[in-house]
């Protein structure tokens, strides 16, 4: 059959933190795609908020580089995939991978292959692609690169790769400083017998197929991203994997229903470097966009209008995680951050979305370029469930619409259970711990609590130990910020979905109750002051609250009501203590994945652009009295 030579599709994928996004970084830079002046940030293809704070990448982006070959041929186009390393955001792997003929899976030369890149590397070898092994950050100090390399063998055999995949190629390589090479260089130095990434090219353009297609057969493009531009609306990003398409040209569109309609491609764009520019035609193997059709979603396909033909939809893991996601029902719904005139103060006006039509259409839009996440309906007419792959990503998806001006009320992260042979099944993970040898003990206590079993211990003789663990969903939510303060801050944690297994039983995560504000008012230093023996505030003198809004941790297990806007009475007595300087504690600000973890059954979480607050779902605490007495008489 016919290939096209002058084209390479490849996707990267790693763990978390591995270098991926780096390495597209330098191969960007070595192919010549910008001019010397240009001013070039680090992590370009980031290009989200949110990613280029938490450092991760959360969406699959495509870019392309012009290669030209050292033996003076002519220039091939190599379309790289750089994909997220959580599994979280599965289904992004997922569709990069149905892009692409190859994978180049980066390892870090210290760390070794961890739980996300056995998660995707999984993905990987179910898609029957062939592999491209990069050991990166070769400079490490601690690196160990033969032990890596025999860790990722046994990972390979542990995935039942066939004879095929495990003979693939090793490139070792410091992306940092765009240079790779194909002779393994000393533990805790860049490879000294090349300066640039001139090796990994070679080995892409080597081990890479080039895309195949057959000549007469009709048009098939499958769509597998989808974006949005001012001036040409929805853009469907996808593959063409045989036939020709053309601007201007009338398509089959196959949906999702099976349905077809006739439609024409207004704008056809293809990818060089950052940059979408104008083209006329994209041939087999092709990575393009086009715009022109307004409801296309992700997994359908376009095809000959008189043979249309369709192409397999994507599919993805089932979702573990679930929460509730409704319109904020708080008394300070709209007031902004401090319940007063917080966008007086800041100088502008946010344009506050709070109905539950803004709420929905929202949570609607977020499921045409989201593949992974449902969205289901609830008793109420205000509130939604929204499962997700994991806790990370539903976060992810409540930190855009806050930072989009929405103002939300979202409950404590559940589990989604199945029924299997009669009995009730819930997610379990894979939970890999790295930590000193002195806190091994606290780790192993901290799981035992969660229910979680060991499956492996190593120890590298450098001080640190690494340990396996099979451990409930439900037991991990709440679980990092314990784990950090347990190890000091050193541990470092990464699970992934293992499978289903018979309900755990009763799990007791958060030991120590609330402090719940009994009335509405500002919180004063003289209330905080006699409050923070009885734990840990989580508010600032000066804040606004409302009856049943959770302002610290209590000391004890159970919850406690107080009066945190109690204010000093001034009388004209003089007191012997009136010249003793009371020092307030700092309060611990929680973050909005802090906060989720913090939840209880009985707390949610509000949401506004300006500040995250936990409360009871029941505001009154005669009523949440009254509730509790029920519950113990059964």
């Amino acid at each position: 059959m016919p290939t096209r030579n002058d084209i390479r599709n490849v996707a990267i994928v790693a763990h978390v933190d591995h270098g991926k996004t780096t390495l597209v970084d330098a191969m960007l830079k070595q192919a010549g795609a910008f001019a010397a002046h240009q001013h070039l940030d680090d992590r370009m293809m980031d290009s989200n908020d949110l990613e280029r704070e938490k450092g991760i990448t959360i969406l699959a982006k495509n870019t392309a580089v012009k290669y030209h070959p050292k033996d003076g041929g002519a220039p091939i186009t190599i379309n790289i995939i750089d994909t997220p390393g959580h599994a979280d955001f599965g289904g992004e792997v997922e569709r990069g991978l149905s892009m692409v003929d190859a994978v180049v899976l980066l390892v870090d030369a210290s760390e070794g292959p961890l739980p996300q890149t056995r998660f995707v590397l999984r993905k990987a070898l179910t898609a029957r692609l062939p592999v491209i092994l990069c050991i990166n950050k070769t400079d490490r100090p601690d690196a160990r690169i033969d032990e890596v390399i025999n860790e990722t063998y046994d990972l390979f055999l542990d995935l039942d790769a066939d004879e095929d995949q495990i003979e693939f190629p090793i490139v070792f390589a410091c992306a940092r400083d765009g240079v790779a090479s194909l002779t393994k260089p000393e533990n805790g130095t860049v490879p000294a017998d090349s300066d640039n990434l001139e090796p990994f090219f070679s080995t892409i353009l080597e081990h890479v197929p080039a895309p195949v297609y057959d000549e007469d057969a009709p048009l098939q493009a499958h769509v597998t991203n989808l974006d949005a531009d001012n001036f040409l609306g929805r853009i469907a990003l996808l593959r063409v994997e045989q036939g020709e398409l053309r601007k201007g040209q009338t398509v089959a569109w196959i949906k999702r229903d099976g349905s077809i309609q006739n439609v024409r491609i207004s704008e056809l764009l293809m990818t060089e470097a950052l940059t979408r520019k104008p083209a006329e035609v994209a041939g087999p193997g092709d990575i393009c966009a086009v715009a022109g059709i307004g409801d296309i979603m992700i997994g359908e396909t376009l095809a000959d209008t008189e043979n249309p033909i369709a192409l397999p939809l994507i599919t993805v893991d089932e979702p573990a995680i679930s929460m509730t996601i409704g319109t904020n029902t708080s008394p300070l719904v709209g007031k902004g951050g401090s319940g007063k005139g917080a966008d007086a103060k800041s100088g502008a006006k946010v344009d506050r979305k709070v109905t539950a039509r803004q709420v929905k259409d929202r949570l609607d839009r977020e499921l045409i370029g989201n593949v992974s996440l449902r969205v289901l309906e609830t008793e109420r007419p205000d509130a939604w469930e929204v499962q997700g792959r994991g806790e990370l990503a539903l976060a992810i998806l409540i930190e855009t619409m806050r930072r989009e001006g929405f103002e939300l009320t979202v409950g404590k992260p559940q589990v989604v259970t199945r029924e299997i042979n009669g009995k009730t099944h819930e997610p379990v993970e894979r939970l890999t711990v790295d930590v000193p040898e002195e806190h091994m003990g606290a780790v192993t206590q901290l799981m035992g609590i969660r229910k979680g079993r060991m499956d492996n211990m190593s120890n590298h003789g450098s001080g640190w130990v690494r340990m396996e663990f099979v451990v409930p969903s439900r037991g991990l939510i709440g679980f990092r910020t314990e784990f950090l303060t347990n190890t000091r801050g050193t541990g470092i944690a990464h699970s992934i979905h293992e499978g289903y297994e018979p309900w755990f039983g009763t799990l007791t995560t958060r030991n120590n109750g609330s402090l719940v504000a009994d009335r509405s008012g500002v919180v004063t230093a003289f209330a905080m002051t006699n409050l923070q023996e009885r734990g840990v505030l989580f508010t600032d003198p000066g804040t606004e609250v409302y009856e049943g809004m959770i302002v610290g941790e209590n000391s004890r297990s159970d919850d406690m009501d107080v009066n945190i806007t109690k204010e000093k009475k001034l009388t004209n007595m003089r007191s012997s203590t009136a010249d003793v300087a009371e020092s307030i504690v700092p309060p611990r600000k929680l973050s909005l994945e802090q906060s989720l973890e913090f939840c209880r059954e009985d707390e949610c979480i509000e949401v506004t652009p300006e500040t995250v607050r936990i409360r009871k779902v029941v505001l009154d605490a005669k009523e949440r009295g009254r509730t509790a007495s029920r519950a113990k008489k059964g």
